[in-house]
């Protein structure tokens, strides 16, 4: 998925003719705390409502200051996980997005973000999950994948989280079906080592919403 798939429809932007109150009642609506500053259709910076505050600049209109902007973006073709990568180092609540000539096209919601990445881990879709944890040496997707198929299931997803300072991971997988059984004992005969597994409803909701804060604290937002 790429950027121009994910432009958001309904997060405005902002003229430098706008007032520093009308961009934080934006904010407030759409839930965000930056905005983009367009003027034409060049992209000039994200203003974000600590700019405002600092600068003390709610009544007056956003052009009448000098503003520090900064000019985070993505050109229009770039892929997901760049804009994941970009949104946790700056720590952005919106993703500019500019066309290969540098015309502004929208932004990309963090909202937005992670229910595209849900999607992609196939996060609603039906299917128990497994959690596994090896070494990084012994990480084969094709091994695993095949083990798994060999007992007519598929791979929807596999999220790996690496441990700091360790060639240790945790591997998730989540899988098109709810019969487990014989896939996590043909798993451990190859020496793998299970430490979870979920085909209910309730405890399948409960690890996905783990994973959801820990991609929410990966964003550090």
């Amino acid at each position: 998925m790429i950027a121009k798939d994910l432009i958001s429809e309904v997060v405005p932007l902002i003229r430098t003719t706008d007032t520093g109150i009308k961009a934080l009642n934006w904010m407030e609506i759409f839930r965000v705390s930056h905005l983009p500053i367009v003027g034409e259709n060049e992209f000039i910076g994200l203003i974000s409502d600590k700019d405002i505050y600092d600068l003390n600049i709610s009544d007056n209109e956003i052009g009448e200051h000098k503003l520090s902007l900064f000019r985070p973006y993505v050109t229009e073709n770039q892929h997901i996980y760049e804009i994941i990568e970009l949104v946790s180092r700056l720590k952005l609540s919106v993703v500019p997005v500019l066309s290969k000539k540098n015309k502004y096209l929208g932004v990309i919601s963090l909202h937005d973000l992670v229910k595209y990445f849900s999607q992609i881990t196939g996060a609603g879709l039906p299917g128990a999950i497994i959690i596994m944890k090896m070494d990084i040496k012994d990480y084969s997707i094709s091994q695993i994948s095949h083990i798994i198929e060999s007992d007519n299931a598929k791979v929807l997803s596999l999220y790996v989280s690496p441990k700091k300072q360790s060639p240790e991971i945790k591997l998730t997988i989540k899988l098109n079906t709810v019969e487990i059984t014989g896939i996590k004992q043909s798993l451990e005969r190859y020496g793998y080592q299970i430490i979870g597994s979920y085909s209910e409803n309730d405890k399948m909701n409960k690890l996905l919403e783990e994973r959801y804060e820990e991609f929410m604290n990966y964003l550090e937002i």
